[in-house]
């Protein structure tokens, strides 16, 4: 049995002119693949500013949902951690989660007992 994490950006708000992005909204869903559907979910939104005149700016039209999601993970870490070490934190803390109900759901028994 695996849990596995997916994450995605749901939608995003730009600036028309320029095409800087300025919102995005995310998810992330960790899912048992044992078929009883136990799942968890994480998501928000992340703001961002934006330099159109920067060497490493991406205009909206070419943008990958990978660059959002590194924009993402690096606007939510958290004091000296890294945009990977909070992606890995979040997944993990979704995991843990799907893990607790299959615990939950092996500890327990549904029926009557005649």
């Amino acid at each position: 049995m695996a849990i596995n994490t997916t994450w995605s950006v749901n939608n995003m708000t730009h600036v028309d002119a320029d095409g800087g992005v300025i919102l995005a909204y995310w998810s992330l869903t960790a899912v048992s693949d044992a078929g009883g559907g136990e799942t968890a979910t994480e998501g928000g939104k992340a703001r961002f500013t934006y330099d159109a005149s920067a060497s490493d700016y991406i205009a909206y039209n070419d943008l990958t949902e990978a660059d959002v999601l590194g924009w993402i993970w690096e606007a939510n870490k958290e004091g000296d951690e890294t945009a990977d070490e909070y992606k890995a934190r979040i997944e993990t803390e979704r995991t843990a989660k799907v893990q607790a109900q299959i615990d939950r759901k092996a500890a327990q028994s549904t029926g009557v007992p005649w």
